[in-house]
């Protein structure tokens, strides 16, 4: 698996420094500034499919969502939660995520935007480690900043957050020796592989993504860093598939699942509403 990641690892930054081939300011591991197309409805189902370093055995984790472009600036998703934890495949929850942007700068085959985002979510399976995760793990808040910046085919974004957890539900209290809140962080680039020129919107997108994505407990200065290699593929300009993997790089808090695959199906619905 490690050979595996590694040159998969180098097959995507090679693509990313090398293609000179406008770019698609979407990610696989993270949120871009940009949101859905405005009055538009999505289906987004993730299935995450890692490794349990206590007993090898495989977490499965199933997070369906539905999207609605409210409008150019707004995007809602409702999530749910469900997992094989528990040695028996249960729902175990859901969340809110908002995203707003707020600032806009656009030229032709380049733009820069900001967006704020907030996650609140319940769950109610047992708090198994150190890592703080609202979506999916932790019942809590989220509140961020994203930056993104296109230029032509290449897509580069920033995302800073604070996150909070609570008490699961279902009587899962949070341990008081635990640090309850956390700051995120994530930096991301992308580039748009195929088409090498554009002619219909029928066309199929290929993009390749390296991200990195980190997380630092302040009550007690535990941290970690993950890389991440990913595939996307965009058929007819609404269906989308998401292969990705991540792998953690540093690492001094418990975590009990930090390396394995995301596959995610997501299918949008343009101007569903008036």
């Amino acid at each position: 698996m490690e050979f595996f990641f590694r040159k998969l690892f180098l097959v995507g930054a090679i693509a990313i420094s090398t293609n000179h081939a406008n770019g698609q300011e979407l990610f696989v591991f993270t949120e871009p500034a940009s949101n859905m197309p405005a009055k538009s409805i999505g289906i987004r189902i993730g299935n995450w499919i890692m490794e349990d370093q206590r007993n090898s055995s495989i977490n499965y984790h199933l997070i369906p969502e539905l999207m609605w472009g409210v409008n150019r600036r707004l995007m809602i998703h409702v999530e749910g939660f469900a997992s094989n934890r528990n040695k028996s495949f249960s729902a175990e929850g859901g969340a809110l995520y908002v995203k707003y942007r707020f600032f806009s700068k656009d030229r032709v085959y380049r733009h820069f935007r900001m967006a704020a985002l907030g996650r609140i979510a319940v769950n109610n399976s047992d708090i198994h480690q150190d890592e703080i995760e609202t979506n999916g793990h932790n019942s809590g808040f989220e509140g961020g900043i994203i930056a993104t910046q296109l230029l032509h085919k290449q897509a580069i974004s920033a995302t800073i957050s604070y996150e909070q957890a609570t008490n699961n539900a279902g009587g899962n209290e949070f341990p008081q020796l635990q640090a309850n809140k956390a700051i995120n962080y994530a930096l991301s680039t992308g580039r748009l592989v195929l088409p090498k020129d554009y002619t219909d919107y029928g066309q199929m997108n290929l993009n390749v993504m390296v991200e990195l994505l980190g997380q630092y407990l302040p009550e007690n200065r535990k941290t970690y860093l993950d890389a991440t290699v990913s595939m996307q593929f965009i058929f007819n300009s609404q269906f989308r598939v998401d292969v990705g993997y991540k792998r953690e790089l540093y690492n001094n808090m418990l975590r009990t699942a930090p390396n394995g695959f995301l596959i995610r199906i997501e299918h949008l619905l343009f101007n569903t509403f008036k």
